[in-house]
């Protein structure tokens, strides 16, 4: 017994093909390691090769370098199946780089730094991270005061971030960095190399979920870049951040589809097998009823996303907000959904050997990571008052 996914107006045969393969990865070269890279705290540097060579690492990006031209909507296929191979962390890793790191340079970055990283970080040889959120500033980008100083053609990188997926072995990190007054106006973004000089990886810090992916917090002591690393103009970096927001609220919105239809498919699979009083539990009023709520906020949660995918792709105005609406309410959907599918699970479910227990972790940090709960409420609200 599985999950019955329902049709979509928004997909296509070759986005079914397209999924068809991703799955295919997943049973082949992420499922079956799940359980060891979890216990190791990260994945092999081979699997972004790997990636890279399925065509996953460039979705969305230039043909010219390197990229499969594709769409958000195509993203969200992605996304949907990575994420089924039960190691959050493996996927989040892998898209870390190619939509939170690579976005911006894809869009704003010279052809000099399109060649240099985006390129090979596309084929996989380079790992990618991005660096905004400091221990003062998270959802207040505002407030970042990692400073960057012209020194002749060099700018003079000092400060600190934390929370950095990727963040102990990344090659380059797309750094958001204060080049102006304080407020956002005085924010930029530059291509920062890790063999500079001064720059430093503090702890690989433990989490409660997405365990995986390495995150860490990085230390800058008077790092000095080259100023063609400027990605677009100085001073616009502010901008540049909050519009590729919506890549990763996109990316999060589609990790919980693909969860709750895994977990779904797990709870059905279970329920049918599990005899109680003589009878399996997908006879008993109070779960068929919870699995059909289940599957109703699974649907809601894709049907917003699926829309947000097709107005980001259409450069549409109310984009921002329409993928602010999935992520709000995708967060709170995959994190009732795993609830009610541990607690399907009973004692199985506080299993460590279970993915079960493994997922309602991971999802936890969904109403938090690419902007809070909060922040999604705000920027909603401001459409509406």
């Amino acid at each position: 017994m599985s999950y019955p996914r329902q049709p979509s107006r928004y997909l296509d045969d070759d986005l079914a093909a397209f999924r068809n393969m991703v799955a295919s990865f997943v049973d082949l070269e992420i499922r079956p390691h799940a359980d060891e890279w979890e216990a190791a705290g990260e994945f092999p540097r081979d699997l972004y090769t790997k990636a890279a060579a399925a065509g996953l690492l460039g979705l969305r990006y230039d043909p010219k370098w390197g990229g499969g031209g594709g769409s958000f909507l195509a993203t969200c296929v992605m996304c949907e199946e990575l994420i089924k191979g039960d190691t959050v962390g493996t996927a989040v890793g892998l898209l870390a780089q190619s939509e939170f790191a690579l976005s911006v340079l894809a869009d704003e970055g010279s052809d000099r730094l399109k060649e240099e990283y985006l390129a090979p970080a596309i084929r996989g040889e380079l790992i990618g991270a991005i660096g905004v959120s400091e221990p003062g500033a998270g959802s207040d980008v505002a407030a970042i005061t990692t400073r960057a100083v012209r020194d002749g053609d060099d700018y003079v990188i000092s400060g600190q971030k934390t929370f950095i997926t990727n963040g102990t072995r990344a090659d380059f990190i797309a750094l958001a960095v204060r080049t102006g007054d304080a407020g956002p106006r005085g924010i930029s973004v530059v291509i920062f190399p890790t063999d500079t000089p001064g720059f430093a990886v503090g702890r690989k810090l433990e989490k409660l979920g997405s365990r995986a992916s390495d995150t860490a917090e990085l230390f800058f002591d008077e790092c000095r870049i080259p100023t063609g690393n400027l990605v677009g103009e100085e001073g616009m970096g502010m901008r540049y951040v909050l519009s590729h927001f919506g890549g990763e609220r996109l990316v999060i919105s589609a990790f919980a589809v693909g969860i709750m239809e895994r977990l779904i498919d797990l709870g059905l699979e279970y329920a049918s097998a599990r005899q109680v009083f003589g009878k399996p539990l997908t006879d008993f009023q109070t779960w068929r009823h919870r699995f059909t709520e289940m599957a109703t906020r699974l649907e809601a949660t894709r049907t917003l996303t699926y829309q947000a995918a097709d107005l980001l792709d259409a450069r549409h105005g109310s984009g921002d907000v329409a993928v602010s609406m999935a992520k709000l309410y995708a967060a709170g959907a995959v994190q009732f959904v795993a609830s009610e599918i541990l607690q399907l699970h009973g004692g199985f479910g506080q299993m460590e050997e279970s993915a079960i227990p493994r997922y309602y972790r991971d999802v936890a940090g969904f109403s938090v990571g690419a902007g809070t709960t909060e922040i999604q409420r705000e920027i909603i609200a401001a459409a509406l008052i």
